[in-house]
């Protein structure tokens, strides 16, 4: 019995911290106005927040096949996000015109010195 309050008490503040996580995801989406600080934001916050969630998931399932489950989920999850962000920003980085106003980046630098 208190072994099942102790895990309840830490997959409950487990989850919290996820939650917190988000929120601090969110937060930081919004504050930035640049979208490529915007994307790095909403993918740290995604990666981190729903490996945290499905952590204290796992701490209340206990150990179990549904637990084995849930951790296969944030293997995939961990390796997914970041690449998938990191391609979006590619994109961004390669379609968007305005970007040298808003950073400066080696290989514009480099093509502006050879059309010079």
């Amino acid at each position: 019995m208190n072994l099942e309050i102790l895990r309840f008490i830490i997959g409950t503040i487990v989850l919290i911290i996820g939650l917190l996580t988000f929120a601090l995801e969110v937060f930081g989406s919004y504050r930035y106005e640049f979208v490529l600080n915007r994307m790095h934001a909403a993918a740290l916050g995604d990666t981190l927040g729903i490996g945290i969630s499905l952590t204290g998931l796992i701490i209340f399932s206990g150990l179990n096949f549904t637990s084995l489950k849930m951790l296969l989920v944030i293997v995939f999850l961990w390796f997914a996000s970041p690449v998938s962000s990191h391609l979006i920003s590619r994109l961004e980085v390669m379609t968007d015109e305005t970007l040298p106003e808003h950073c400066e980046l080696d290989y514009l630098k480099e093509e502006e010195r050879e059309e010079a």
